[in-house]
């Protein structure tokens, strides 16, 4: 009765955990989507979208081991279901650290953040700055047509400076639509800003904002760093799941070495609790 209830629970276990692999792959496709209209990065979620992948595969094959009680397919099952806790780990904490640093600068006066690229440090900033890949962020970024969704008209004419200062800008949209607030541009509407009276700051971005509403910021170092904090926010809320996902993984992980291990007795045909060895002629003197 033991065994047939512990082969149940890893059976009925691993049907959740099918389901749990559906947010892992949904998480994936989410991150797809935002790489095509805000992040432009699409080199991240491939990983998710293959650990859900394998995660549904392998929690088919457990449940039809438990079930049927294969002992083969729930070796091959805890194998699999290891290497994939492994990489599952690995990847919370690669994707931890490759965004670790860097955040929005508070300006005063203004309800948004501004970003700066030299915040950001690593392996990802390195790969986002880089020209074989910013390129084609930027015409990612441009196509999104996010600088131009920015606009707000207010009883009939444009929002006023005093209205745009107190908006909640996304970090592509403080970053990439609009000049850094220390270059001390005039606000004309959303996307165009004119020179102020004084000299323009020191910043190199200063001198690539163009009011040309196809170039705008999207040269600019504060629009890799805009990129950058969305892509770090967007990765956070995805590993509070797949951290979720792990802990309940390890949980069944262990439960079905259970299962495997009840299936090897029944197939070697050991009650269950008994010892493995037994003398072929006992001593008559018992201790």
């Amino acid at each position: 009765m033991k065994m047939r209830t512990s082969n149940h629970l890893i059976g009925l276990l691993n049907f959740l955990t099918f389901l749990l692999s559906i947010p892992i792959l949904g998480s994936g496709i989410w991150l797809s989507t935002r790489a095509n209209n805000t992040d432009c990065l699409n080199f991240l979620q491939w990983p998710l979208i293959i650990i859900g992948v394998s995660i549904m595969v392998i929690s088919l094959a457990g449940f039809a081991g438990a079930c049927y009680r294969n002992t083969l397919l729930m070796r091959l099952y805890l194998i699999i279901m290891f290497l994939i806790i492994a990489v599952l780990i690995g990847f919370i904490i690669f994707a931890y650290v490759v965004t670790d640093k860097g955040s929005g600068r508070f300006v005063p006066n203004r309800s948004y953040l501004d970003y700066y690229i030299q915040d950001y440090s690593g392996w990802l900033e390195e790969r986002v700055a880089s020209d074989e890949y910013w390129g084609k962020i930027r015409s990612c970024v441009r196509d999104s047509r996010v600088c131009s969704k920015l606009r707000r008209i207010v009883g009939g004419v444009p929002e006023s400076a005093d209205m745009f200062y107190i908006r909640k800008l996304t970090p592509i949209q403080s970053g990439c639509c609009k000049p850094p607030t220390e270059c001390d541009y005039i606000y004309e509407n959303e996307t165009i800003w004119k020179p102020g009276m004084g000299l323009i700051g020191t910043n190199a971005d200063c001198t690539r904002w163009s009011n040309d509403q196809e170039s705008l910021c999207y040269a600019c170092d504060s629009c890799k760093a805009g990129v950058l904090a969305s892509l770090k926010k967007s990765w956070r809320k995805v590993s509070v799941i797949n951290i979720v996902v792990m802990i309940i993984l390890i949980i069944v992980y262990i439960i079905a070495y259970a299962a495997y291990r009840n299936n090897r007795r029944m197939d070697n045909d050991e009650p269950f609790g008994g010892a493995r060895m037994t003398k072929a002629r006992p001593s008559r003197i018992h201790l």
